[in-house]
């Protein structure tokens, strides 16, 4: 069965006008029981994490200035969201969401967050609309937990994985792969294990052509037991931040293509959602609802 992570927690009131689409997570949740995608069986709701994971990969001040809401107000607009208690409630429902997909990963080969892939999070700050790094922390939890030896990152949200980079920098248990827009956010990019640097307004033949020579070489060279998966659909060529020119289509056979290589190699895999900032909400909701819908079809 597709499991997959979701609390009404996550759609976040935001002030009026704010450029991040929070309705997406209620949204893909409506849509996907809508159309019978998924049943209310599908869906589990996490609680928040234990603190002690979390601090396996964040600093102990930066988290606990977080709890007690003390982030000064150069880093909140880094972050880009008021910081408030249920915005940190919410981060840590997130995490732990990630962390339980891991569980079902395992017995079902693959299991979704709604949210997820705050890839911009670092040890010690935020930033990019995301507090905490979801795949790091999890990614975190299996290795304490001696459930994996080898991790493999794969980044597909067009904007750099920066946090993820660097927290892992270190760490050759996880290998971390970003396939995004070279003249996009971050300006300063980190060093992931592998880069693929995007031009501006790559279209999906030059995308895929990318991703097909590069992925199934990666999980033969390094032999992931565990794959993080962040299917970003800022990629599509309608998104207000994105600067590639991707279609629909084409961002629907990125996501068929990863979970081939996944099904053939039997590794177990979890999929944060990642960015999508698109003008109609409903051009978000349903590149996202395609990974799911693809899931279920190709896992199940």
């Amino acid at each position: 069965m597709l499991k997959i992570a979701y609390d009404s927690i996550y759609t976040h009131p935001l002030p009026e006008g704010h450029r991040f689409p929070m309705l997406k997570y209620e949204l893909i949740n409506e849509q996907l029981l809508y159309e019978g995608t998924c049943t209310n069986e599908n869906f589990f709701a996490p609680v928040p994490v234990d603190p002690k994971w979390v601090l396996g990969v964040h600093d102990k001040q930066y988290f606990e200035d977080l709890l007690n809401l003390r982030i000064d107000a150069r880093m909140e607009r880094r972050i880009g969201f008021p910081i408030s208690e249920m915005l940190v409630k919410r981060e840590l429902i997130i995490t732990q969401g990630t962390i339980d997909c891991c569980k079902f990963a395992f017995e079902y080969g693959i299991a979704m967050n709604i949210a997820g892939g705050t890839h911009h999070a670092y040890t010690d700050r935020g930033e990019g609309f995301c507090l905490l790094n979801d795949v790091a922390v999890a990614s975190h939890y299996l290795l304490a937990n001696k459930l994996v030896n080898q991790i493999l990152v794969v980044d597909l949200d067009v904007h750099q994985g920066n946090g993820t980079a660097l927290i892992f920098e270190n760490e050759p248990r996880v290998f971390t792969f970003s396939m995004h827009g070279k003249e996009n956010y971050p300006l300063k990019k980190e060093k992931s294990d592998l880069d693929i640097e995007l031009a501006t307004y790559c279209k999906d033949e030059e995308y895929l052509t990318l991703l097909y020579n590069s992925l199934p070489k990666l999980i033969e060279a390094i032999k992931p037991q565990f794959i993080f998966y962040i299917s970003g659909v800022d990629i599509l060529a309608s998104d207000k931040l994105g600067k590639l020119k991707v279609s629909m289509e084409g961002c629907k056979q990125r996501d068929a293509f990863v979970f081939e290589q996944v099904v053939k190699n039997k590794i177990p895999i979890v999929v944060s959602m990642g960015g999508g900032y698109s003008p109609r909400i409903s051009d978000i909701v349903d590149a996202h609802c395609n990974t799911f819908r693809l899931a279920e079809r190709m896992f199940f």
